[in-house]
């Protein structure tokens, strides 16, 4: 295994870690004395604590601490429960799987290697939607946290800690863990301070309105605040965070992109939206960001974004002019984007704010701004319902995020995807989803590279009729179609054959292709 970026050798003295280290980035008097190798820090977290971890969508989080613990954990067996704001970058969580040192992981995680080891049952996951893990903290539904790690720019002369790419669920975890260890991140300029917006709500038995008006508004504080007594180790590193893959070439998801900017349009004709659209939310992904890309080809202006992940198209949108102001939990870029911004920084400080997901994600906020979400669909079925997070029902890819959050509580609720995948082996659309995550009620439109069906105002039968006319690959469309029939003779107001509803499935398993003929050829 790697060592840690800040390894220096067994057990190094305080003075030496100080000396090679701009330790002018712990403004409190006492701190000092706390910073120590990665090893060492690892060395607090014991078997059987639950541990609260910085990072949301492989942004601000922890670059070295719990690399050494995976290591730690390989050979003294020690297990936790790990909970972070969502999935963790340099290829973090497949190591800690691997070495069989996590038996309990939530909200979310995208990791490969620690996917396979969920579906084997070997890890227990909890898939939640990325609003409620702060609550359920609050609550007692979940275990008391014992440690936070913590990614951060530096720390302040009270002992509160300035974050870095992310915030995530990162402000809950130190206001609720026993001890802190603070990783300081000298790949991050210090002049990251003042673009982050941390809020801790009440308890809901009593809590107040969150007084979020306007994307751009904040309620809270630039730092997340910390009793310094809790910081029990510091860390040094200096490494960026692991880049988000981009959407350059994607046919596919450029003709989603178009199909969903004429429909932007038509809503702009009816007298539905205004140029400047409504508060947009984007999941992560090629797709959805190409179609954010997609806005700065468009007669768009004023642009506002109140989402989860800040992506190279929130960037490229602000560049063009187009996009005023971006609110989000993490900003997840492309290498070329993430030294782009940083080089010039002052540039984009006063166009957006990061914030704790509990408020990103906040039904009451989402109602209020009357965002456009925009998520990323595994299947959807011929009446609306999306997978967003299972294989054939069971295995898990990596969350439903906080799609959830969006979709039930958004003005429009947009769902994109390809109408198939594998070389043409697999329809997206399908008669009938195997895992709903979200139901036809909180599904406005769908949107693949064949087109756009606006679902708004039909009963299920005509939602049907839009999908298999606007949204299914032609090698599957007479598949789907004889299906649909076959189900409307049968009757019913949401028409199924239980015995035909998953045969594409079947298909797919006993051949590797969901097409019928195949399997009638064997």
């Amino acid at each position: 295994m790697t060592t840690p970026l800040n390894e220096t050798g067994p057990n190094p003295s305080t003075s030496i870690v100080n000396a090679m280290h701009d330790t002018s980035r712990i403004k409190h008097t006492f701190l000092a004395a706390k910073v120590m190798p990665a090893a060492q820090a690892a060395s607090l977290i014991q078997d059987g604590m639950v541990v609260g971890a910085s990072g949301f969508t492989r942004s601000g989080d922890s670059k070295a601490v719990l690399a050494a613990f995976a290591e730690k954990a390989e050979h003294d067996h020690t297990r936790i429960t790990l909970m972070t704001g969502a999935s963790l970058g340099q290829g973090t969580d497949g190591a800690l799987a691997t070495a069989g040192a996590i038996a309990m992981r939530l909200p979310f995680q995208s990791d490969p290697v620690m996917r396979t080891i969920i579906n084997e049952g070997k890890l227990s996951y909890i898939d939640e939607n990325l609003s409620e893990t702060a609550a359920h903290i609050r609550n007692g539904f979940l275990p008391p946290i014992d440690i936070a790690i913590v990614e951060a720019a530096c720390i302040e002369a009270d002992g509160s800690i300035v974050p870095t790419t992310s915030v995530g669920n990162s402000a809950i975890f130190v206001q609720q863990a026993k001890q802190v260890i603070v990783e300081i991140n000298q790949a991050i300029p210090l002049e990251i301070r003042g673009i982050h917006d941390v809020f801790l709500p009440e308890d809901p038995t009593g809590r107040a309105i969150l007084p979020i008006t306007d994307v751009w508004q904040r309620i809270g504080q630039d730092v997340i605040a910390c009793d310094p007594q809790k910081i029990a180790a510091i860390v040094f590193t200096n490494q960026k965070d692991s880049p988000a893959e981009t959407a350059s070439g994607n046919a596919a998801a450029e003709a989603i992109a178009g199909h969903l900017l004429q429909f932007f349009n038509r809503e702009m004709a009816a007298g539905r939206l205004t140029p400047a659209l409504r508060p947009i939310q984007a999941g992560i992904g090629k797709i959805a960001d190409a179609v954010l890309g997609g806005l700065a080809q468009g007669d768009f202006e004023h642009l506002t974004m109140y989402s989860e992940v800040l992506q190279d198209s929130t960037f490229q949108l602000i560049d063009s002019g187009k996009m005023d102001f971006a609110s989000g939990s993490s900003m997840t870029l492309s290498d070329q984007c993430y030294q782009r911004v940083f080089a010039d920084f002052d540039r984009y400080r006063h166009k957006i704010v990061l914030r704790p997901q509990d408020i990103t994600n906040a039904a009451e906020v989402i109602q209020r701004l009357g965002i456009i979400a925009i998520n990323t669909a595994l299947e959807c079925d011929i009446y609306g319902n999306v997978n967003s997070s299972h294989i054939a029902g069971s295995q898990i890819v990596n969350g439903i995020g906080g799609s959830a959050d969006f979709a039930q509580n958004s003005y429009l609720s947009i769902f994109v995807t390809e109408s198939v995948t594998k070389g043409g082996k697999i329809s997206r659309i399908v008669p009938m989803v195997t895992h709903v995550d979200h139901s036809e009620h909180d599904v406005d439109v769908i949107v693949t590279e064949q087109g756009l069906a606006d679902l708004r105002g039909l009963s299920p039968r005509q939602k049907a009729e839009t999908i298999l006319e606007h949204c299914v690959h032609p090698d599957y469309h007479e598949e789907l179609s004889g299906y649909f029939e076959r189900a409307c003779r049968r009757g019913g107001h949401t028409p199924h054959l239980l015995e035909e509803a998953f045969r594409l499935h079947t298909n797919l398993a006993q051949t590797g292709s969901m097409k019928t003929q195949v399997l009638e050829s064997i």
